[in-house]
């Protein structure tokens, strides 16, 4: 059973089970959407009907981090591990490069999305790729499409931001391949945004170090009190259910 936080179901998998899951749909042909659901995208589906309705539509949700952990927790849906977007990512390239799966990375700035697809490359040799960055025009949105058509990607990494992600990979599930938002994970990939170490991932402070390093997510960081009051405020409510049957 998902997880159901605010109304958004997300799979209570862990890494590796999602990663078979997604080697299944690659192995049978199966275009599936892949959404990493962290609590900015999951409180902005609460004020947006149609991005609820899509993240729920997607074959995969996973829990992108420890505050959709503990929401989940909260809410009495234990979830074991966070999956977030740029963990999924790097436990995907060492099975592409085994089986020489094709890969095109959308997003990020003009030039990272290559960087980036390069550093994976020559740490991880075996897969083809092709890259485009996420300032395109909606005249050059369909020149776009045609490319990514015309590759025939095995998985199609989209880095565009959530939720414009999202909305992007629902307009154009025709191109037939497991697509899935990276948020902005090709800016670690190219050595831009260095992750946190190792040991402040474990302690689940990684996104501390994200602020520290880069004061400008402030605003996205308001969001979170925001998204833990309503994850309180609904358990009290559940809490309220049980006791009235």
């Amino acid at each position: 059973m998902k997880a159901d936080i605010l109304g958004v179901k997300v799979d209570r998998e862990t890494m590796a089970e999602t990663l078979l899951k997604i080697q299944e749909a690659v192995s049978s042909h199966q275009a599936i959407q892949v959404v990493t659901a962290n609590p900015e995208l999951i409180y902005g589906a609460g004020k947006d009907a149609r991005l609820k309705q899509l993240i729920n539509s997607a074959q995969i949700v996973t829990p992108d981090g420890v505050g959709v952990v503990w929401a989940a927790k909260r809410l009495g849906y234990p979830v074991e591990e966070r999956v977030t977007g740029i963990d999924l990512v790097e436990a995907l390239l060492p099975v592409a490069a085994e089986k020489q799966w094709r890969i095109f990375f959308l997003g990020s700035q003009p030039g990272v999305a290559e960087r980036a697809a390069q550093k994976a490359a020559e740490r991880y040799p075996g897969f083809q790729w092709q890259a485009a960055h996420g300032y395109f025009s909606r005249e050059e949105e369909q020149g776009l499409v045609e490319q990514i058509r015309s590759f025939k990607p095995d998985l199609l990494l989209v880095g565009l931001g959530a939720p414009r992600q999202e909305f992007w990979m629902f307009s154009h599930l025709d191109l037939d391949t497991i697509s899935i938002g990276v948020g902005g994970s090709f800016d670690a990939l190219a050595g831009i945004n260095k992750r946190a170490p190792r040991w402040i991932q474990d302690i689940h402070l990684e996104w501390l170090y994200r602020l520290i390093r880069q004061p400008s997510r402030i605003k996205r960081q308001l969001v979170l009190p925001r998204f833990a009051w309503r994850v309180i405020r609904s358990s009290k409510e559940q809490a309220r259910t049980r006791k009235a049957r």
